[in-house]
């Protein structure tokens, strides 16, 4: 009987946890305040199980932007990274990272408004680990530089995604323009040689 009514506590702590997640996720695309009061209403629970769960307003944000950059890892995945010519893998990589950028950008700029760099560079963990194999693997194939610290090339990487979305936001180049500048910009680095 104790199990069950473990299990069943486990099971509600989970949805809520879920139903708090998706509350600010949608609050922020909305660019509304999503504040630990607002996020509780929009998901129809308390402000004390909010709190339960996310004690402070920062972890709670640092977890939304933790499960939107894990399913934009699962996109990036999908560009098989791990196959083909290492180039033309980066490239795929970048698209997608940049589509699923533009897909989150209010979630991106909530993160870099209110997290730490620390928090941030925890939320894209499992990106970073994808773009470094891919280094990896591109330095073993002879087609990445080796001149250059591999976590320089994934900071990069993302310094380069997340200065792009900036100029987008603020008018200053349009989105397509950006893409092709960060894939020019990037695989220059990473190769060395400017693309002909």
């Amino acid at each position: 009987m104790a199990t069950r009514t473990t299990d069943h506590r486990r099971a509600k702590a989970e949805r809520n946890v879920e139903a708090i997640l998706e509350a600010a996720e949608r609050l922020l695309r909305r660019r509304s305040q999503a504040s630990i009061a607002g996020v509780a209403k929009e998901a129809g629970v308390s402000r004390v199980t909010v709190y339960s769960h996310f004690p402070t307003r920062e972890e709670l944000i640092e977890a939304v932007v933790a499960r939107v950059t894990r399913a934009a890892h699962e996109s990036i995945d999908d560009a098989k990274p791990a196959e083909g010519d290492p180039v033309e893998a980066l490239e795929r990589v970048i698209t997608i990272a940049w589509q699923e950028l533009e897909r989150q950008e209010a979630i991106r700029q909530a993160a870099a408004e209110e997290l730490s760099s620390e928090a941030v560079r925890r939320a894209h963990e499992s990106a970073a680990g994808t773009v470094r194999k891919l280094i990896e693997r591109g330095r073993r194939a002879g087609a990445f530089r080796n001149d250059l610290p591999v976590e320089w090339l994934v900071a990069s990487f993302f310094a380069l995604l997340h200065t792009a979305a900036d100029e987008v936001r603020e008018r200053r180049i349009k989105p397509d323009e950006a893409m092709s500048a960060v894939k020019t910009t990037v695989i220059e680095l990473f190769t060395g040689r400017p693309i002909t």
